[in-house]
């Protein structure tokens, strides 16, 4: 371990981010009532130019009026290259209560980035007395965001989160497809007559999980845009749990049951690491440093890997 320590993410569940239009005000009741960790109020990609003033104040009135219980509140604003951002800043931060936990910052490409956002928004706070700081969740959604992917992790206190949005990723990568996130029929590998499919995403998921987990972030995978394929979006999450991811969006309320089924350590995993730790306590007791548990040889990193699965069941469960 380096002499400066991996600090610790945020404790809460993060397992299922649940988006809903902020143009749409039906969903609002029903997203606050549904099994999802995190709800993201959408004034970005799934609202129209001609919505925008409508749906900000939506989601203003929506933040103030209904009952989001224990959930992570966040707010979806514009990209930096629109003229609509600024606006729902000001008007998140002046109009919504402190009920309002985090602002989702999207298309992310630079540490700059944040400090624009952040300045404006320790302004607003200032002058207006707000009791709670805004947390920030970060999109990374293009060639840019991935290259720079460690200054914009290390660039705010207040990020908390950071997510890979795949579709305008692909985009911005030049990449020949029009699905978001899930394999590619294309990118495989031959060996004899048998493809054999690859992850597209996964470079820009590992550098993801590395930077967040370097700064104390939850790393959290991105959409999946074909919510007809439970099993395709079950492998994605695995896939993404597997490297260090904490969760994943819900662009559909089907997908929230998918999402909190992946990233909840089942009974057996959690059993399983209880056990290696205590295993690992009574080696501790003989003087040893390592173990064998079921056949396999377990040392004080195992207890590292199953600390993190307990802590997140318990965290999950209280």
């Amino acid at each position: 371990m380096s002499f400066r320590l991996q600090p610790t993410p945020p404790a809460r569940p993060n397992r299922c981010q649940l988006f809903g239009p902020g143009s749409n005000t039906k969903l609002f009741a029903k997203m606050a009532a549904s099994d999802a960790d995190v709800i993201n109020l959408d004034l970005e990609d799934s609202v129209s130019p001609s919505d925008k003033d409508s749906a900000r104040a939506n989601v203003i009135e929506a933040i103030n009026t209904i009952d989001w219980n224990t959930k992570t509140l966040a707010v979806r604003i514009n990209s930096l290259d629109t003229p609509y951002w600024y606006r729902d800043v000001v008007d998140l931060l002046e109009q919504a209560g402190d009920r309002l936990d985090q602002i989702m910052i999207p298309k992310v490409g630079n540490a700059s980035d944040i400090y624009a956002v952040d300045a404006l928004v320790t302004a607003i706070e200032a002058a207006k007395g707000r009791s709670k700081p805004i947390n920030f969740e970060v999109i990374i959604e293009s060639a840019a965001g991935l290259v720079n992917v460690n200054e914009i992790a290390a660039s705010s206190p207040r990020i908390v989160a950071m997510s890979l949005g795949a579709a305008d990723y692909a985009a911005s990568m030049g990449m020949q497809t029009t699905g978001i996130g899930g394999t590619q029929d294309n990118y495989y590998m031959l060996h004899g007559d048998a493809r054999h499919y690859s992850d597209p995403w996964h470079l820009a998921q590992t550098a993801i999980v590395a930077a967040c987990r370097t700064h104390g972030i939850l790393p959290v995978d991105g959409p999946f845009g074909d919510f007809s394929d439970d099993e395709g979006y079950r492998a994605q999450a695995r896939r993404s749990a597997t490297l260090g991811m904490v969760g994943k969006w819900a662009i559909h309320p089907k997908q929230i049951t998918l999402a909190n089924e992946v990233f909840t350590p089942s009974d057996e995993a959690v059993a399983e690491a209880r056990e290696i730790l205590s295993a690992m306590e009574d080696a501790k007791a003989r003087g040893e440093g390592a173990t064998v548990y079921k056949g396999r040889l377990v040392d004080i990193a195992s207890i590292k890997q199953a600390q993190v699965i307990v802590v997140q069941s318990e965290l999950i469960a209280g």
